[in-house]
């Protein structure tokens, strides 16, 4: 069954969802974090059109700053609008933000723990044709083990606006994840949103197995629960937007319920959210876990739901996975 607060989800598995890249709830989202605070900035390293940065470009062209294809400055230079108690969203492809400014994000926005946004687009494999040098898919553990980093990875537009509005309101260095691929919308306008929480998509009754997704993931693990239930095997579904913090209340809980808990990512298997979760569960409560995300290797040019598929990240392979490890 789906979670009692039913407003969570809005009919996911109907025929007419709609999709959208969650990139667009950037765009949409900044640009209502930049209404309710002038302080807030934003700035692009020459691709303001495909990281939807080019929207508040539009409604604040004085608060946005091109600096051309030099992500190692923008960094810099957003670091120095913080210290000068500005907001600043710094956008570019993930692949080259964190990518290719690592270091100057480390040492200047980190290091000093100014409250810039870092917005990571275009991140997985699902950027699609655009292949492997542009498919990122380290980033989650590049960032997350910086200390003092949040890191947002939201599921679906409405989420992503959500989450980058809830970014310009609390201080500190922070990491936002978004892709291209047009991905279902899911959640509601009434779906909560809160950095650091989790939220419970789909519960059976005595499930034996938890499903802990994050990003549009999340999707095809709902699906996956559904196709369980319908084998009679009971499950329950966590979507983790926020990877660190984690929510460990709600991380332990599942553990508990089911002691075999599925990770679910658009990622390196090694060191991302499914290895976050590990380290907690390793030390908090001890359980079964299987990994499900991209097996040490590099993406490749495809369409986004082929890659999905091949990567084992579709629902029907989640499902078998599911299954698979229910019966070990």
């Amino acid at each position: 069954m789906l979670n009692v607060a039913a407003k969570l989800v809005a009919e996911p598995f109907s025929d007419k969802v709609t999709k959208a890249p969650t990139r667009d709830g950037f765009g949409k989202g900044v640009v209502e974090a930049g209404k309710a605070n002038k302080n807030v900035v934003v700035l692009c390293a020459d691709l303001k059109e495909s990281t939807r940065a080019e929207w508040f470009e539009k409604e604040f062209p004085e608060r946005f700053i091109e600096v051309g294809v030099a992500e190692q400055a923008m960094a810099t230079i957003a670091s120095g609008m913080a210290l000068a108690g500005k907001i600043p969203f710094i956008a570019s492809y993930a692949c080259f933000s964190p990518g290719r400014n690592y270091e100057q994000i480390r040492t200047t926005i980190a290091l000093n723990k100014v409250s810039v946004k870092v917005c990571g687009m275009h991140a997985g494999v699902s950027v699609g044709a655009d292949g492997a040098t542009h498919q990122m898919l380290e980033d989650i553990g590049m960032m997350r083990m910086l200390p003092g980093m949040t890191v947002i990875n939201p599921c679906d537009a409405l989420e992503a606006r959500k989450a980058t509005v809830a970014a310009a309101k609390v201080p500190g260095p922070m990491y936002l994840r978004f892709g291209r691929a047009g991905v279902p919308i899911f959640t509601t306008p009434d779906t909560p949103f809160s950095i650091g929480k989790a939220l419970i998509l789909w519960q059976g009754e005595n499930p034996k197995v938890a499903l802990l997704a994050t990003g549009s993931l999340s999707y095809n693990a709902l699906a996956a629960a559904r196709a369980l239930d319908a084998d009679g095997i009971a499950s329950l579904v966590l979507h983790v937007p926020t990877i660190k913090p984690l929510d460990e209340a709600a991380i332990i809980e599942a553990a508990k319920r089911t002691r075999r808990i599925v990770t679910i990512e658009e990622h390196q298997v090694a060191g991302g959210f499914g290895s976050a979760v590990a380290e907690l569960l390793s030390e908090k409560y001890p359980a079964k876990i299987k990994r499900l995300g991209i097996e040490d290797e590099f993406g490749q040019s495809g369409d986004p739901d082929e890659l999905i598929e091949h990567y084992g990240l579709g629902a029907s392979s989640i499902r078998h996975a599911a299954e698979t490890f229910i019966k070990e």
